[in-house]
Protein backbone atom coordinates (compact mmCIF):
# COMPACT_ATOMS: atom_id res chain seq x y z
CA UNK A 1 0.00 0.00 0.00
CA UNK A 2 1.24 3.66 -1.01
CA UNK A 3 0.71 6.00 2.24
CA UNK A 4 0.37 8.70 -0.43
CA UNK A 5 -3.48 7.48 -1.75
CA UNK A 6 -4.76 7.62 1.89
CA UNK A 7 -7.16 10.66 1.67
CA UNK A 8 -5.27 14.02 2.21
CA UNK A 9 -8.20 15.31 4.83
CA UNK A 10 -6.93 11.76 7.17
CA UNK A 11 -3.04 12.59 6.24
CA UNK A 12 -3.28 15.76 7.83
CA UNK A 13 -5.67 14.93 10.77
CA UNK A 14 -3.51 11.93 11.35
CA UNK A 15 -0.20 13.96 11.43
CA UNK A 16 -1.10 16.85 13.50
CA UNK A 17 -2.68 14.86 15.57
CA UNK A 18 0.68 12.84 16.12
CA UNK A 19 3.07 16.21 16.07
CA UNK A 20 0.26 17.24 19.18
CA UNK A 21 0.70 14.28 21.17
CA UNK A 22 4.86 14.88 20.84
CA UNK A 23 4.43 18.58 22.03
CA UNK A 24 2.01 17.11 24.93
CA UNK A 25 4.44 14.29 26.01
CA UNK A 26 7.48 17.65 25.85
CA UNK A 27 5.08 19.17 27.93
CA UNK A 28 4.79 16.73 30.61
CA UNK A 29 8.58 15.85 30.46
CA UNK A 30 8.90 18.94 32.24
CA UNK A 31 8.35 20.12 35.88
CA UNK A 32 5.64 20.56 37.01
CA UNK A 33 4.96 17.35 35.74
CA UNK A 34 8.43 15.79 35.85
CA UNK A 35 7.28 12.47 33.67
CA UNK A 36 11.56 13.21 32.61
CA UNK A 37 11.97 9.52 30.38
CA UNK A 38 9.09 11.40 28.07
CA UNK A 39 11.78 13.39 26.77
CA UNK A 40 13.33 10.90 25.35
CA UNK A 41 11.01 9.54 22.86
CA UNK A 42 8.43 12.67 22.82
CA UNK A 43 9.51 13.60 19.55
CA UNK A 44 9.31 10.54 17.74
CA UNK A 45 5.73 11.03 16.82
CA UNK A 46 6.17 14.63 15.75
CA UNK A 47 9.17 13.48 13.13
CA UNK A 48 6.98 10.26 12.17
CA UNK A 49 4.17 12.86 11.09
CA UNK A 50 7.11 14.97 9.70
CA UNK A 51 8.38 12.84 7.41
CA UNK A 52 5.87 10.17 6.60
CA UNK A 53 2.38 11.18 7.48
CA UNK A 54 1.86 14.56 6.76
CA UNK A 55 1.35 15.47 2.65
CA UNK A 56 4.85 16.19 1.68
CA UNK A 57 4.62 19.30 0.66
CA UNK A 58 3.40 20.33 3.79
CA UNK A 59 5.64 17.86 6.11
CA UNK A 60 6.85 21.29 8.23
CA UNK A 61 3.94 22.05 9.22
CA UNK A 62 4.09 18.56 11.74
CA UNK A 63 7.42 19.77 13.31
CA UNK A 64 5.72 23.24 13.77
CA UNK A 65 3.16 22.59 14.95
CA UNK A 66 4.07 19.88 17.85
CA UNK A 67 7.02 22.40 18.95
CA UNK A 68 4.17 25.40 18.89
CA UNK A 69 2.32 22.92 21.36
CA UNK A 70 4.99 21.89 23.33
CA UNK A 71 6.44 25.88 23.78
CA UNK A 72 2.71 26.87 24.71
CA UNK A 73 1.98 24.35 26.91
CA UNK A 74 5.37 24.82 28.83
CA UNK A 75 6.03 28.82 28.16
CA UNK A 76 2.39 29.86 27.60
CA UNK A 77 1.79 29.63 31.67
CA UNK A 78 5.10 31.22 32.60
CA UNK A 79 4.47 34.55 30.35
CA UNK A 80 1.47 34.69 30.61
CA UNK A 81 0.88 36.85 33.96
CA UNK A 82 3.33 39.36 32.38
CA UNK A 83 1.33 40.20 29.24
CA UNK A 84 3.74 41.50 27.17
CA UNK A 85 4.88 40.50 23.83
CA UNK A 86 6.69 36.98 25.36
CA UNK A 87 2.79 35.60 25.23
CA UNK A 88 3.72 35.08 21.55
CA UNK A 89 6.66 32.91 21.36
CA UNK A 90 5.01 29.98 20.89
CA UNK A 91 3.66 31.17 17.85
CA UNK A 92 6.91 32.83 16.76
CA UNK A 93 8.62 29.05 16.97
CA UNK A 94 5.17 27.42 15.37
CA UNK A 95 6.01 30.15 12.50
CA UNK A 96 10.17 29.75 12.67
CA UNK A 97 9.78 25.91 12.54
CA UNK A 98 7.66 25.66 9.49
CA UNK A 99 10.05 27.56 7.68
CA UNK A 100 12.88 26.02 8.29
CA UNK A 101 11.93 22.96 7.80
CA UNK A 102 10.39 23.05 4.67
CA UNK A 103 12.98 21.24 3.06
CA UNK A 104 14.04 18.60 5.78
CA UNK A 105 11.90 15.87 4.36
CA UNK A 106 12.75 16.31 0.84
CA UNK A 107 16.45 16.63 1.65
CA UNK A 108 16.73 13.32 3.64
CA UNK A 109 14.48 11.71 1.24
CA UNK A 110 17.20 12.44 -1.40
CA UNK A 111 20.52 11.71 0.87
CA UNK A 112 18.35 7.83 1.69
CA UNK A 113 18.01 9.12 5.41
CA UNK A 114 22.02 8.74 5.74
CA UNK A 115 21.99 12.21 7.39
CA UNK A 116 18.66 12.17 9.51
CA UNK A 117 20.06 11.27 13.12
CA UNK A 118 23.57 13.89 12.19
CA UNK A 119 21.40 16.86 10.90
CA UNK A 120 18.47 16.78 13.06
CA UNK A 121 20.70 16.70 16.58
CA UNK A 122 22.74 19.39 15.09
CA UNK A 123 20.15 21.42 14.02
CA UNK A 124 18.21 21.03 17.21
CA UNK A 125 21.41 22.09 19.15
CA UNK A 126 22.61 25.00 16.66
CA UNK A 127 18.83 26.32 17.79
CA UNK A 128 19.80 26.01 21.58
CA UNK A 129 22.93 27.69 20.84
CA UNK A 130 21.60 30.52 19.14
CA UNK A 131 19.13 31.06 21.81
CA UNK A 132 21.70 32.33 23.81
CA UNK A 133 22.71 35.22 22.13
CA UNK A 134 19.10 36.63 22.49
CA UNK A 135 18.58 38.65 25.80
CA UNK A 136 14.51 37.17 25.77
CA UNK A 137 15.26 33.51 25.38
CA UNK A 138 17.98 32.45 27.05
CA UNK A 139 17.97 28.22 28.14
CA UNK A 140 14.33 28.46 28.77
CA UNK A 141 12.64 24.60 27.87
CA UNK A 142 16.10 23.63 26.78
CA UNK A 143 15.62 20.17 26.38
CA UNK A 144 17.93 18.95 29.07
CA UNK A 145 16.30 20.34 31.92
CA UNK A 146 13.41 17.21 32.54
CA UNK A 147 16.74 15.80 34.03
CA UNK A 148 17.45 18.14 36.44
CA UNK A 149 16.66 15.43 39.58
CA UNK A 150 18.89 12.23 37.51
CA UNK A 151 22.31 12.93 39.02
CA UNK A 152 23.48 9.58 37.69
CA UNK A 153 22.96 11.18 33.87
CA UNK A 154 23.57 14.99 33.86
CA UNK A 155 27.28 15.10 35.13
CA UNK A 156 28.90 15.09 31.61
CA UNK A 157 27.21 18.94 31.25
CA UNK A 158 30.88 19.66 33.18
CA UNK A 159 32.28 18.86 30.03
CA UNK A 160 29.32 18.98 27.28
CA UNK A 161 27.40 21.51 28.82
CA UNK A 162 23.57 21.66 29.39
CA UNK A 163 23.47 21.81 25.11
CA UNK A 164 25.59 18.51 24.94
CA UNK A 165 22.88 16.89 27.10
CA UNK A 166 20.44 18.01 25.39
CA UNK A 167 21.91 16.57 22.28
CA UNK A 168 22.12 13.02 23.89
CA UNK A 169 18.05 13.29 24.47
CA UNK A 170 17.24 14.19 20.89
CA UNK A 171 19.90 11.76 19.37
CA UNK A 172 17.96 9.16 21.30
CA UNK A 173 14.45 10.78 19.97
CA UNK A 174 15.70 10.81 16.58
CA UNK A 175 17.54 6.97 16.47
CA UNK A 176 13.94 5.91 17.55
CA UNK A 177 12.20 8.07 14.87
CA UNK A 178 14.24 6.28 12.18
CA UNK A 179 13.84 2.77 13.33
CA UNK A 180 9.41 3.62 13.35
CA UNK A 181 10.03 5.31 9.94
CA UNK A 182 12.30 1.76 8.76
CA UNK A 183 9.46 -0.09 9.97
CA UNK A 184 6.42 2.27 8.18
CA UNK A 185 8.24 2.01 5.00
CA UNK A 186 8.14 -1.78 4.92
CA UNK A 187 4.56 -1.76 5.87
CA UNK A 188 3.64 1.02 3.96
CA UNK A 189 4.91 2.04 0.73
CA UNK A 190 6.59 5.86 1.62
CA UNK A 191 5.44 8.80 -0.63
CA UNK A 192 7.66 9.17 -4.06
CA UNK A 193 10.20 12.03 -3.21
CA UNK A 194 10.01 12.90 -6.95
CA UNK A 195 6.94 12.82 -9.23
CA UNK A 196 7.41 9.75 -11.92
CA UNK A 197 10.10 8.19 -9.08
CA UNK A 198 9.50 5.03 -7.00
CA UNK A 199 9.88 5.82 -3.69
CA UNK A 200 12.80 4.69 -1.41
CA UNK A 201 12.29 3.31 1.77
CA UNK A 202 14.78 3.42 4.78
CA UNK A 203 16.93 1.03 4.87
CA UNK A 204 16.79 -1.41 7.84
CA UNK A 205 20.36 -1.83 8.22
CA UNK A 206 21.03 1.85 8.89
CA UNK A 207 18.47 1.91 11.26
CA UNK A 208 19.82 -0.76 12.91
CA UNK A 209 23.72 0.73 13.12
CA UNK A 210 22.40 3.81 14.54
CA UNK A 211 20.39 1.71 17.16
CA UNK A 212 23.57 0.13 18.14
CA UNK A 213 25.89 2.95 17.82
CA UNK A 214 23.37 5.15 20.01
CA UNK A 215 23.15 2.24 22.94
CA UNK A 216 27.14 2.29 23.04
CA UNK A 217 26.75 6.05 22.98
CA UNK A 218 24.52 6.33 25.88
CA UNK A 219 26.18 3.31 27.83
CA UNK A 220 29.93 5.52 27.41
CA UNK A 221 27.31 8.51 28.51
CA UNK A 222 26.03 7.11 31.66
CA UNK A 223 29.32 5.25 32.96
CA UNK A 224 31.31 8.74 32.58
CA UNK A 225 28.60 9.95 34.79
CA UNK A 226 28.51 7.90 37.61
CA UNK A 227 32.58 7.85 37.25
CA UNK A 228 32.11 12.08 37.62
CA UNK A 229 29.27 11.52 40.34
CA UNK A 230 31.62 9.55 42.54
CA UNK A 231 34.56 11.51 41.81
CA UNK A 232 34.06 13.97 45.02
CA UNK A 233 35.98 17.18 44.69
CA UNK A 234 38.49 17.52 47.97
CA UNK A 235 36.85 20.65 49.17
CA UNK A 236 35.34 21.88 52.50
CA UNK A 237 31.59 21.97 53.87
CA UNK A 238 30.48 25.26 54.79
CA UNK A 239 26.63 25.62 56.29
CA UNK A 240 24.66 28.22 54.04
CA UNK A 241 21.37 29.56 54.47
CA UNK A 242 18.54 31.02 52.01
CA UNK A 243 16.07 33.89 53.25
CA UNK A 244 12.82 33.72 51.64
CA UNK A 245 9.99 36.19 52.80
CA UNK A 246 6.55 35.72 52.97
CA UNK A 247 6.13 38.59 50.16
CA UNK A 248 8.10 40.30 47.65
CA UNK A 249 9.82 43.01 49.22
CA UNK A 250 10.16 45.12 45.75
CA UNK A 251 6.89 43.94 44.93
CA UNK A 252 5.52 45.26 48.14
CA UNK A 253 7.88 48.81 47.71
CA UNK A 254 6.36 49.14 44.09
CA UNK A 255 2.68 48.69 45.88
CA UNK A 256 4.19 52.04 48.44
CA UNK A 257 2.82 49.09 51.38
CA UNK A 258 5.03 49.52 54.76
CA UNK A 259 7.83 47.66 54.53
CA UNK A 260 9.09 47.68 58.43
CA UNK A 261 7.26 44.42 59.28
CA UNK A 262 8.51 42.89 56.62
CA UNK A 263 12.39 43.89 57.31
CA UNK A 264 12.33 42.93 60.58
CA UNK A 265 10.71 39.64 59.46
CA UNK A 266 13.79 38.88 57.33
CA UNK A 267 16.29 39.95 59.87
CA UNK A 268 14.42 37.98 62.35
CA UNK A 269 15.25 34.55 59.67
CA UNK A 270 18.62 35.62 59.04
CA UNK A 271 19.63 35.67 63.14
CA UNK A 272 18.04 32.20 63.14
CA UNK A 273 19.63 30.92 60.19
CA UNK A 274 22.92 32.29 61.75
CA UNK A 275 22.07 30.41 65.24
CA UNK A 276 21.74 27.03 63.05
CA UNK A 277 25.48 28.01 62.11
CA UNK A 278 25.21 29.65 58.78
CA UNK A 279 27.96 31.05 57.56
CA UNK A 280 27.12 32.51 54.14
CA UNK A 281 23.17 34.05 54.06
CA UNK A 282 21.53 35.38 51.15
CA UNK A 283 18.83 37.63 50.86
CA UNK A 284 16.81 38.20 47.86
CA UNK A 285 16.87 40.32 44.35
CA UNK A 286 15.96 43.44 45.13
CA UNK A 287 15.49 42.86 48.58
CA UNK A 288 16.11 47.03 49.43
CA UNK A 289 15.15 50.08 47.10
CA UNK A 290 18.48 51.69 48.46
CA UNK A 291 22.33 51.22 48.37
CA UNK A 292 23.01 49.42 51.74
CA UNK A 293 26.36 50.66 51.34
CA UNK A 294 25.45 54.32 51.69
CA UNK A 295 22.49 54.11 53.63
CA UNK A 296 22.64 50.41 56.09
CA UNK A 297 19.49 51.10 58.24
CA UNK A 298 18.96 47.89 58.74
CA UNK A 299 22.40 47.59 60.55
CA UNK A 300 23.29 44.90 58.06
CA UNK A 301 26.81 45.18 58.73
CA UNK A 302 26.28 45.09 62.70
CA UNK A 303 24.24 41.96 61.66
CA UNK A 304 27.30 40.51 59.94
CA UNK A 305 29.57 40.85 62.62
CA UNK A 306 27.52 40.02 65.61
CA UNK A 307 26.99 36.62 63.72
CA UNK A 308 30.29 36.28 62.07
CA UNK A 309 28.60 35.49 58.80
CA UNK A 310 28.78 36.84 55.41
CA UNK A 311 25.53 38.17 54.74
CA UNK A 312 24.71 38.65 50.24
CA UNK A 313 22.24 41.76 50.02
CA UNK A 314 20.27 42.23 46.50
CA UNK A 315 18.98 46.11 46.01
CA UNK A 316 17.86 48.11 43.02
CA UNK A 317 18.28 51.85 42.76
CA UNK A 318 16.88 53.72 40.31
CA UNK A 319 18.24 56.27 38.51
CA UNK A 320 16.33 58.59 37.20
CA UNK A 321 15.83 58.44 33.13
CA UNK A 322 19.05 56.56 32.85
CA UNK A 323 17.38 53.10 34.38
CA UNK A 324 18.81 50.90 37.58
CA UNK A 325 21.17 49.78 38.94
CA UNK A 326 20.48 46.08 40.09
CA UNK A 327 23.28 44.42 42.23
CA UNK A 328 24.49 41.81 44.75
CA UNK A 329 26.87 43.27 47.30
CA UNK A 330 28.56 40.79 50.15
CA UNK A 331 29.26 41.71 53.78
CA UNK A 332 31.87 39.92 55.99
CA UNK A 333 31.79 39.07 59.01
CA UNK A 334 33.79 42.40 59.98
CA UNK A 335 31.02 44.49 58.66
CA UNK A 336 33.04 45.03 55.18
CA UNK A 337 31.49 45.17 51.80
CA UNK A 338 33.73 43.44 49.59
CA UNK A 339 32.31 44.44 46.38
CA UNK A 340 29.34 44.68 43.82
CA UNK A 341 28.13 42.91 41.01
CA UNK A 342 25.20 44.21 38.81
CA UNK A 343 22.97 42.12 37.27
CA UNK A 344 23.95 40.08 33.87
CA UNK A 345 21.34 39.67 32.49
CA UNK A 346 18.03 41.82 32.93
CA UNK A 347 14.54 41.08 31.98
CA UNK A 348 14.51 43.31 28.89
CA UNK A 349 11.29 42.06 28.48
CA UNK A 350 9.60 43.11 31.74
CA UNK A 351 11.29 46.64 30.71
CA UNK A 352 14.19 46.06 33.21
CA UNK A 353 17.81 47.41 33.12
CA UNK A 354 21.37 46.99 34.62
CA UNK A 355 23.65 50.35 34.34
CA UNK A 356 26.32 48.36 36.41
CA UNK A 357 26.48 45.08 34.16
CA UNK A 358 29.56 43.87 32.92
CA UNK A 359 32.07 43.15 36.17
CA UNK A 360 32.51 39.78 37.88
CA UNK A 361 33.97 40.15 41.39
CA UNK A 362 35.00 36.53 43.00
CA UNK A 363 36.01 37.29 46.79
CA UNK A 364 38.70 35.40 48.61
CA UNK A 365 37.28 34.66 52.04
CA UNK A 366 38.13 32.43 54.92
CA UNK A 367 35.26 29.95 53.85
CA UNK A 368 36.17 29.64 50.25
CA UNK A 369 35.99 32.60 46.82
CA UNK A 370 32.45 33.57 46.93
CA UNK A 371 30.65 35.19 43.75
CA UNK A 372 27.11 36.63 43.29
CA UNK A 373 24.98 36.51 40.10
CA UNK A 374 21.29 37.61 40.23
CA UNK A 375 18.05 35.67 39.24
CA UNK A 376 17.84 36.22 35.35
CA UNK A 377 21.88 35.68 35.04
CA UNK A 378 20.63 31.77 35.80
CA UNK A 379 18.96 31.22 32.79
CA UNK A 380 22.33 32.03 30.82
CA UNK A 381 25.36 29.75 30.57
CA UNK A 382 28.54 32.58 30.66
CA UNK A 383 27.37 34.63 34.02
CA UNK A 384 28.26 31.66 36.01
CA UNK A 385 30.84 30.52 33.80
CA UNK A 386 32.48 33.72 34.20
CA UNK A 387 33.12 33.58 38.17
CA UNK A 388 34.00 29.55 37.96
CA UNK A 389 36.43 30.63 35.64
CA UNK A 390 38.13 32.92 38.00
CA UNK A 391 37.50 30.11 40.71
CA UNK A 392 34.67 30.50 42.30
CA UNK A 393 33.29 27.71 44.92
CA UNK A 394 30.14 29.39 46.28
CA UNK A 395 27.93 31.07 44.30
CA UNK A 396 24.52 33.31 46.18
CA UNK A 397 21.97 33.61 43.97
CA UNK A 398 20.07 36.31 44.88
CA UNK A 399 16.60 36.04 42.79
CA UNK A 400 12.87 37.56 42.32
CA UNK A 401 10.57 35.36 40.44
CA UNK A 402 6.80 35.28 39.81
CA UNK A 403 4.16 32.68 40.90
CA UNK A 404 4.18 31.01 37.29
CA UNK A 405 7.66 29.88 37.19
CA UNK A 406 7.72 28.79 41.00
CA UNK A 407 8.07 25.25 39.85
CA UNK A 408 10.58 25.87 36.55
CA UNK A 409 13.17 28.31 37.84
CA UNK A 410 15.18 26.62 40.35
CA UNK A 411 15.82 23.58 38.08
CA UNK A 412 18.42 26.21 36.01
CA UNK A 413 20.54 25.98 39.29
CA UNK A 414 21.11 22.57 39.34
CA UNK A 415 22.72 23.27 35.59
CA UNK A 416 24.72 26.07 36.46
CA UNK A 417 26.38 24.09 39.28
CA UNK A 418 27.07 20.46 37.74
CA UNK A 419 28.21 22.62 34.22
CA UNK A 420 30.85 24.49 36.26
CA UNK A 421 31.51 22.45 39.91
CA UNK A 422 29.81 25.22 42.00
CA UNK A 423 27.57 25.09 44.73
CA UNK A 424 24.81 27.53 44.31
CA UNK A 425 22.67 29.33 47.24
CA UNK A 426 19.20 30.63 45.45
CA UNK A 427 17.32 33.04 47.86
CA UNK A 428 13.60 34.33 46.07
CA UNK A 429 11.69 37.05 46.66
CA UNK A 430 8.32 35.06 47.82
CA UNK A 431 8.19 31.78 45.67
CA UNK A 432 11.38 29.51 45.25
CA UNK A 433 14.60 29.34 46.92
CA UNK A 434 17.09 26.32 46.70
CA UNK A 435 20.53 24.91 48.14
CA UNK A 436 22.44 23.08 45.15
CA UNK A 437 25.82 21.36 45.69
CA UNK A 438 28.31 20.93 42.91
CA UNK A 439 27.35 17.93 41.65
CA UNK A 440 23.57 19.08 40.95
CA UNK A 441 22.02 17.66 44.62
CA UNK A 442 19.13 19.69 45.75
CA UNK A 443 19.93 19.67 49.41
CA UNK A 444 17.01 22.29 50.50
CA UNK A 445 14.00 23.56 48.68
CA UNK A 446 11.45 25.59 48.98
CA UNK A 447 8.79 25.92 46.11
CA UNK A 448 5.30 28.15 46.99
CA UNK A 449 3.44 29.30 43.45
CA UNK A 450 1.18 31.21 45.87
CA UNK A 451 4.36 32.52 48.00
CA UNK A 452 5.90 32.02 51.28
CA UNK A 453 8.34 32.05 53.75
CA UNK A 454 11.00 30.07 53.94
CA UNK A 455 14.40 29.73 55.75
CA UNK A 456 16.78 27.23 53.88
CA UNK A 457 20.12 25.78 55.91
CA UNK A 458 21.98 22.98 54.52
CA UNK A 459 25.68 21.90 54.65
CA UNK A 460 26.96 22.49 51.67
CA UNK A 461 30.51 21.10 49.81
CA UNK A 462 31.54 24.01 48.08
CA UNK A 463 33.39 23.61 44.57
CA UNK A 464 37.03 22.74 43.69
CA UNK A 465 37.63 26.15 42.42
CA UNK A 466 38.67 24.09 39.25
CA UNK A 467 35.61 24.60 36.94
CA UNK A 468 35.35 22.22 34.72
CA UNK A 469 36.25 21.55 30.87
CA UNK A 470 33.27 23.22 30.00
CA UNK A 471 34.05 26.10 32.60
CA UNK A 472 37.29 26.55 30.54
CA UNK A 473 36.04 26.12 26.93
CA UNK A 474 32.78 27.41 27.35
CA UNK A 475 29.49 26.57 25.34
CA UNK A 476 31.80 24.57 22.84
CA UNK A 477 29.59 22.04 21.56
CA UNK A 478 27.31 24.68 20.77
CA UNK A 479 29.65 26.03 18.41
CA UNK A 480 30.14 22.23 16.72
CA UNK A 481 26.61 22.42 16.30
CA UNK A 482 26.46 25.79 14.82
CA UNK A 483 29.01 24.61 12.60
CA UNK A 484 27.22 22.06 11.41
CA UNK A 485 23.83 24.16 10.93
CA UNK A 486 25.85 26.19 8.59
CA UNK A 487 27.43 22.58 6.96
CA UNK A 488 23.78 21.74 6.45
CA UNK A 489 22.72 24.72 5.33
CA UNK A 490 24.54 25.32 2.51
CA UNK A 491 25.97 22.20 1.72
CA UNK A 492 22.47 20.61 1.53
CA UNK A 493 22.70 20.66 -2.28
CA UNK A 494 25.52 19.03 -2.66
CA UNK A 495 24.56 16.43 0.15
CA UNK A 496 21.35 15.11 -2.00
CA UNK A 497 22.95 15.69 -5.85
CA UNK A 498 25.93 13.18 -4.04
CA UNK A 499 22.62 10.96 -2.60
CA UNK A 500 20.51 10.65 -6.19
CA UNK A 501 24.03 9.50 -7.57
CA UNK A 502 24.26 7.08 -5.10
Amino acid sequence: MNISKLPAPARFLGGLSLAALGGIAFVLAFPPYEIWPLAFFGFVPVLVAQHRIMPAKYSSLASGFGIGIWLQGYLGPVFAPIGTYMVWLPLAAFLLSVLVDRGDRAFNCATGYRWFIISGVMFWAAIEMIRLFIPIAGTWAFIAYPLYRQLWLIQPAGIFGIIGTGMLVMLINYILALLVISWLDHKWLPEPADKGKPASPVDPGLARRWATAGGIITAGWIALSLILLNSNADSPTVRVAAIQPSVSPIVSINRGEPMDKIYERMVEQTLDAADQGAKFIVWPEAALNWDPQEDDRLKLAEIARETGSFLTIGYVVSMGEAGFLNEATVIDPGGSYLGVFGKDHPVVFGGETSLSRGTYPVYDTSIGRLATIICYDLDYTDTTRKMAIQGAQLIGVPSNDWSSIADKHYTHVVFRAVENRVAMVKADGSYNSAIVDPFGRILELAVYPEGGEATLVADVQIGSGHGTINTRLGDWIGWLALGGLVFFSFGGKWLERAGKEK
